[in-house]
Protein backbone atom coordinates (compact mmCIF):
# COMPACT_ATOMS: atom_id res chain seq x y z
CA UNK A 1 0.00 0.00 0.00
CA UNK A 2 2.50 2.18 0.77
CA UNK A 3 4.74 1.66 -3.04
CA UNK A 4 1.62 2.24 -4.74
CA UNK A 5 1.04 5.68 -2.85
CA UNK A 6 4.51 6.53 -3.48
CA UNK A 7 3.91 5.68 -6.99
CA UNK A 8 0.57 7.68 -7.26
CA UNK A 9 2.39 10.72 -5.16
CA UNK A 10 5.10 10.74 -8.36
CA UNK A 11 3.14 10.47 -11.47
CA UNK A 12 1.74 14.04 -9.72
CA UNK A 13 5.36 15.77 -10.43
CA UNK A 14 6.62 14.82 -13.49
CA UNK A 15 8.63 17.56 -15.47
CA UNK A 16 7.16 19.87 -18.03
CA UNK A 17 9.54 18.52 -21.04
CA UNK A 18 9.07 14.88 -20.07
CA UNK A 19 5.36 15.57 -19.90
CA UNK A 20 5.98 17.60 -23.42
CA UNK A 21 7.46 14.72 -24.85
CA UNK A 22 5.17 12.02 -23.47
CA UNK A 23 2.32 14.05 -25.02
CA UNK A 24 3.47 14.35 -28.50
CA UNK A 25 4.04 10.53 -28.34
CA UNK A 26 0.94 9.62 -27.06
CA UNK A 27 -0.52 11.81 -30.30
CA UNK A 28 1.64 9.87 -32.23
CA UNK A 29 -0.06 6.82 -30.97
CA UNK A 30 -3.51 7.87 -31.91
CA UNK A 31 -2.25 8.12 -35.46
CA UNK A 32 -2.60 12.13 -36.18
CA UNK A 33 -0.88 13.47 -38.78
CA UNK A 34 3.07 14.42 -39.16
CA UNK A 35 1.80 18.05 -39.20
CA UNK A 36 -0.36 17.81 -36.19
CA UNK A 37 2.29 16.67 -34.17
CA UNK A 38 4.47 19.20 -35.36
CA UNK A 39 1.97 21.78 -34.76
CA UNK A 40 0.83 20.92 -31.37
CA UNK A 41 4.32 20.02 -30.02
CA UNK A 42 5.74 23.78 -31.32
CA UNK A 43 2.63 25.44 -28.91
CA UNK A 44 3.13 23.25 -26.15
CA UNK A 45 7.15 24.02 -26.61
CA UNK A 46 6.39 27.82 -26.34
CA UNK A 47 4.01 27.36 -23.53
CA UNK A 48 6.36 25.41 -21.90
CA UNK A 49 9.06 28.00 -22.11
CA UNK A 50 7.24 30.46 -20.99
CA UNK A 51 6.17 28.42 -17.59
CA UNK A 52 9.59 27.73 -16.83
CA UNK A 53 10.90 31.51 -17.21
CA UNK A 54 7.67 31.99 -14.56
CA UNK A 55 9.57 29.75 -12.35
CA UNK A 56 7.86 26.55 -12.60
CA UNK A 57 9.13 22.78 -13.72
CA UNK A 58 6.64 20.54 -12.83
CA UNK A 59 2.89 20.11 -14.55
CA UNK A 60 1.29 20.27 -10.81
CA UNK A 61 2.71 23.48 -10.26
CA UNK A 62 0.49 24.89 -13.26
CA UNK A 63 -2.44 26.97 -12.15
CA UNK A 64 -5.48 29.07 -14.65
CA UNK A 65 -3.29 32.30 -14.03
CA UNK A 66 0.03 31.06 -15.49
CA UNK A 67 -2.01 30.02 -18.89
CA UNK A 68 -4.01 33.21 -19.02
CA UNK A 69 -0.56 35.33 -18.68
CA UNK A 70 0.82 32.68 -21.35
CA UNK A 71 -2.21 33.74 -23.87
CA UNK A 72 -2.30 37.56 -22.88
CA UNK A 73 1.72 37.53 -23.66
CA UNK A 74 1.04 36.10 -26.66
CA UNK A 75 -1.58 39.03 -27.41
CA UNK A 76 0.53 41.76 -26.40
CA UNK A 77 3.23 40.54 -29.40
CA UNK A 78 0.50 41.09 -31.97
CA UNK A 79 -0.16 37.47 -32.69
CA UNK A 80 -3.71 37.29 -34.37
CA UNK A 81 -6.77 35.92 -32.27
CA UNK A 82 -7.07 32.79 -34.54
CA UNK A 83 -2.97 31.48 -33.44
CA UNK A 84 -3.94 32.55 -30.01
CA UNK A 85 -7.18 30.27 -30.20
CA UNK A 86 -5.16 27.28 -32.09
CA UNK A 87 -2.64 28.00 -29.08
CA UNK A 88 -5.68 27.74 -26.60
CA UNK A 89 -6.75 24.24 -27.84
CA UNK A 90 -3.53 22.78 -28.17
CA UNK A 91 -3.21 23.90 -23.95
CA UNK A 92 -6.29 22.50 -23.42
CA UNK A 93 -5.54 18.97 -25.61
CA UNK A 94 -2.43 19.40 -23.60
CA UNK A 95 -4.51 19.06 -20.32
CA UNK A 96 -6.47 16.18 -21.52
CA UNK A 97 -4.27 14.30 -21.79
CA UNK A 98 -2.01 15.06 -18.23
CA UNK A 99 -5.37 14.67 -16.25
CA UNK A 100 -6.12 11.26 -18.73
CA UNK A 101 -2.27 10.24 -17.52
CA UNK A 102 -3.35 10.76 -13.82
CA UNK A 103 -0.41 13.11 -14.29
CA UNK A 104 -2.68 15.80 -12.56
CA UNK A 105 -5.78 16.00 -10.33
CA UNK A 106 -7.40 18.58 -11.58
CA UNK A 107 -7.44 20.49 -15.17
CA UNK A 108 -7.25 24.32 -14.77
CA UNK A 109 -7.19 24.55 -18.72
CA UNK A 110 -10.87 23.66 -18.92
CA UNK A 111 -11.57 27.45 -17.73
CA UNK A 112 -9.45 28.82 -20.19
CA UNK A 113 -11.17 30.90 -22.53
CA UNK A 114 -10.99 31.28 -26.18
CA UNK A 115 -9.84 34.60 -27.99
CA UNK A 116 -12.80 36.29 -29.53
CA UNK A 117 -12.97 35.34 -33.38
CA UNK A 118 -14.07 37.96 -35.95
CA UNK A 119 -14.60 35.93 -39.14
CA UNK A 120 -13.85 37.95 -42.39
CA UNK A 121 -16.06 37.96 -44.89
CA UNK A 122 -14.87 35.95 -48.18
CA UNK A 123 -13.11 37.16 -50.68
CA UNK A 124 -15.15 37.01 -53.79
CA UNK A 125 -13.84 37.90 -57.23
CA UNK A 126 -16.10 39.35 -59.42
CA UNK A 127 -16.79 37.90 -63.19
CA UNK A 128 -14.05 41.14 -64.63
CA UNK A 129 -11.64 39.76 -61.61
CA UNK A 130 -11.50 36.48 -62.50
CA UNK A 131 -11.45 36.61 -66.25
CA UNK A 132 -8.69 38.82 -66.05
CA UNK A 133 -6.62 36.10 -64.09
CA UNK A 134 -7.89 33.41 -66.65
CA UNK A 135 -6.82 35.96 -69.82
CA UNK A 136 -3.50 36.74 -68.02
CA UNK A 137 -2.46 33.46 -68.13
CA UNK A 138 -3.70 31.99 -71.71
CA UNK A 139 -0.09 31.58 -72.70
CA UNK A 140 0.67 29.12 -70.28
CA UNK A 141 -1.13 25.73 -70.33
CA UNK A 142 -0.09 24.20 -67.24
CA UNK A 143 -0.93 27.55 -65.20
CA UNK A 144 -4.48 28.17 -67.51
CA UNK A 145 -5.82 24.09 -66.49
CA UNK A 146 -4.96 25.17 -62.92
CA UNK A 147 -7.21 28.37 -62.87
CA UNK A 148 -9.65 26.46 -64.56
CA UNK A 149 -9.70 23.47 -62.05
CA UNK A 150 -9.36 26.14 -59.11
CA UNK A 151 -12.56 27.75 -60.29
CA UNK A 152 -14.61 25.31 -62.11
CA UNK A 153 -14.48 22.64 -59.52
CA UNK A 154 -13.90 24.40 -55.92
CA UNK A 155 -10.95 21.96 -54.75
CA UNK A 156 -8.81 22.99 -52.67
CA UNK A 157 -4.78 24.04 -53.11
CA UNK A 158 -4.15 20.79 -52.12
CA UNK A 159 -6.62 18.49 -53.21
CA UNK A 160 -5.40 20.29 -56.08
CA UNK A 161 -1.45 19.15 -55.93
CA UNK A 162 -2.95 15.66 -55.19
CA UNK A 163 -4.51 15.29 -58.53
CA UNK A 164 -3.87 11.93 -59.83
CA UNK A 165 -3.84 11.01 -63.35
CA UNK A 166 -6.50 8.10 -62.49
CA UNK A 167 -8.68 9.78 -60.76
CA UNK A 168 -9.64 12.31 -63.65
CA UNK A 169 -11.62 11.23 -65.96
CA UNK A 170 -11.67 13.91 -69.32
CA UNK A 171 -13.52 11.06 -71.47
CA UNK A 172 -17.08 11.08 -69.96
CA UNK A 173 -19.93 13.97 -70.71
CA UNK A 174 -19.15 15.53 -67.93
CA UNK A 175 -15.97 14.69 -66.92
CA UNK A 176 -15.15 13.77 -63.26
CA UNK A 177 -12.84 14.15 -61.06
CA UNK A 178 -12.80 11.83 -57.38
CA UNK A 179 -11.50 13.26 -54.29
CA UNK A 180 -10.67 11.08 -51.63
CA UNK A 181 -10.62 11.43 -48.18
CA UNK A 182 -8.82 13.89 -46.44
CA UNK A 183 -8.55 15.98 -43.62
CA UNK A 184 -11.70 15.16 -42.15
CA UNK A 185 -13.71 15.77 -45.74
CA UNK A 186 -15.46 12.69 -46.96
CA UNK A 187 -14.49 11.43 -50.62
CA UNK A 188 -16.58 12.86 -53.07
CA UNK A 189 -16.90 13.49 -56.98
CA UNK A 190 -16.95 16.31 -59.17
CA UNK A 191 -18.51 16.81 -62.07
CA UNK A 192 -15.67 18.36 -64.42
CA UNK A 193 -17.31 20.89 -67.12
CA UNK A 194 -16.65 21.64 -70.96
CA UNK A 195 -14.43 24.59 -69.79
CA UNK A 196 -12.19 22.40 -67.50
CA UNK A 197 -11.66 19.57 -69.74
CA UNK A 198 -10.87 21.78 -72.14
CA UNK A 199 -8.04 23.48 -70.07
CA UNK A 200 -6.74 19.73 -69.04
CA UNK A 201 -6.93 18.17 -72.13
CA UNK A 202 -4.62 20.96 -73.74
CA UNK A 203 -2.15 21.29 -70.74
CA UNK A 204 -1.56 17.38 -70.91
CA UNK A 205 -1.23 17.31 -74.68
CA UNK A 206 1.20 20.68 -74.09
CA UNK A 207 3.24 18.55 -71.74
CA UNK A 208 3.61 14.96 -73.23
CA UNK A 209 5.13 12.55 -72.60
CA UNK A 210 6.15 13.55 -68.72
CA UNK A 211 2.43 14.00 -68.05
CA UNK A 212 1.06 11.23 -69.32
CA UNK A 213 3.82 8.87 -67.68
CA UNK A 214 3.23 11.11 -64.48
CA UNK A 215 1.10 9.49 -61.59
CA UNK A 216 0.24 13.09 -60.56
CA UNK A 217 -1.76 15.95 -63.30
CA UNK A 218 0.57 18.59 -62.04
CA UNK A 219 3.84 18.42 -62.52
CA UNK A 220 6.91 20.43 -62.95
CA UNK A 221 9.35 20.41 -65.91
CA UNK A 222 11.46 17.37 -64.09
CA UNK A 223 7.79 15.84 -63.88
CA UNK A 224 7.68 16.11 -59.86
CA UNK A 225 4.36 17.02 -58.34
CA UNK A 226 4.25 20.71 -58.31
CA UNK A 227 4.10 21.69 -54.69
CA UNK A 228 1.62 23.57 -52.95
CA UNK A 229 3.92 26.55 -52.44
CA UNK A 230 4.23 26.45 -56.15
CA UNK A 231 0.92 26.54 -56.68
CA UNK A 232 0.36 29.64 -54.50
CA UNK A 233 3.59 31.11 -56.34
CA UNK A 234 2.28 30.58 -59.56
CA UNK A 235 -1.30 31.97 -59.02
CA UNK A 236 -0.20 34.97 -57.22
CA UNK A 237 2.47 36.31 -60.19
CA UNK A 238 -0.35 36.27 -62.30
CA UNK A 239 -2.77 38.02 -60.29
CA UNK A 240 -0.50 40.57 -60.31
CA UNK A 241 0.15 40.28 -64.13
CA UNK A 242 -4.08 41.13 -64.55
CA UNK A 243 -4.09 43.84 -61.65
CA UNK A 244 -6.00 41.73 -59.13
CA UNK A 245 -5.61 42.95 -55.76
CA UNK A 246 -5.60 41.14 -52.50
CA UNK A 247 -6.51 37.99 -53.84
CA UNK A 248 -5.43 34.15 -52.95
CA UNK A 249 -5.70 31.16 -54.37
CA UNK A 250 -8.80 30.17 -51.81
CA UNK A 251 -10.58 33.30 -52.91
CA UNK A 252 -11.15 31.24 -56.27
CA UNK A 253 -12.77 28.24 -54.29
CA UNK A 254 -14.45 31.44 -52.31
CA UNK A 255 -15.76 32.35 -56.17
CA UNK A 256 -16.83 28.99 -56.81
CA UNK A 257 -19.59 28.69 -53.81
CA UNK A 258 -20.74 31.83 -54.34
CA UNK A 259 -21.45 32.04 -57.94
CA UNK A 260 -23.06 28.57 -57.99
CA UNK A 261 -25.53 29.54 -54.85
CA UNK A 262 -26.15 32.80 -56.50
CA UNK A 263 -27.22 31.25 -60.08
CA UNK A 264 -29.71 29.12 -57.94
CA UNK A 265 -28.06 26.09 -57.18
CA UNK A 266 -29.21 24.17 -54.89
CA UNK A 267 -26.85 24.58 -51.66
CA UNK A 268 -26.49 21.13 -50.09
CA UNK A 269 -25.45 20.21 -53.82
CA UNK A 270 -22.95 22.84 -53.66
CA UNK A 271 -21.66 22.23 -49.99
CA UNK A 272 -21.32 18.53 -51.27
CA UNK A 273 -19.24 19.38 -53.90
CA UNK A 274 -17.20 21.88 -51.75
CA UNK A 275 -16.62 19.07 -49.89
CA UNK A 276 -17.52 21.08 -46.71
CA UNK A 277 -18.02 19.36 -43.75
CA UNK A 278 -20.68 21.29 -42.17
CA UNK A 279 -23.59 22.88 -44.24
CA UNK A 280 -23.51 25.81 -42.33
CA UNK A 281 -20.15 26.36 -43.84
CA UNK A 282 -21.99 26.60 -47.07
CA UNK A 283 -24.87 28.87 -45.48
CA UNK A 284 -22.61 31.72 -44.27
CA UNK A 285 -21.78 32.55 -48.36
CA UNK A 286 -25.61 33.68 -47.89
CA UNK A 287 -24.96 36.95 -46.51
CA UNK A 288 -22.42 37.49 -48.88
CA UNK A 289 -24.43 37.18 -52.76
CA UNK A 290 -27.85 38.09 -54.22
CA UNK A 291 -29.71 34.96 -55.31
CA UNK A 292 -31.24 34.84 -58.74
CA UNK A 293 -33.52 31.74 -57.77
CA UNK A 294 -34.27 29.65 -54.63
CA UNK A 295 -32.88 26.00 -55.35
CA UNK A 296 -33.47 25.67 -58.48
CA UNK A 297 -30.39 23.78 -60.28
CA UNK A 298 -28.65 20.91 -59.35
CA UNK A 299 -25.91 20.92 -62.28
CA UNK A 300 -23.27 23.63 -62.18
CA UNK A 301 -23.11 25.75 -64.54
CA UNK A 302 -19.47 27.25 -66.23
CA UNK A 303 -17.93 30.75 -64.48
Amino acid sequence: MIFAYIAQEKTYMIELKIAHKNFVDYLGGLGRSESTLIAYGKDIEQLIEYLEKQGLEKVHEIELTHLEGFMEKLTKEEYTPKSVSRKTNSTKTFFRYLLEDKHIEDNVADMLKHPKVVIKAPRILSKLEYRALRDSARGDPRTYAIIETLLQTGVTISELAGMKMEDTDLESTPGNLAIPTRNNRPARNIPLNSAVVSALKTYIEDAKPEVVGSEHVFITKTGKPMLVRNIRSTIKRYYDSAGVENAKVNDLRHTFVAHHLASGTNLLHVSKIAGHIRVSTTERYLQYIEREAEDEKTELGIL
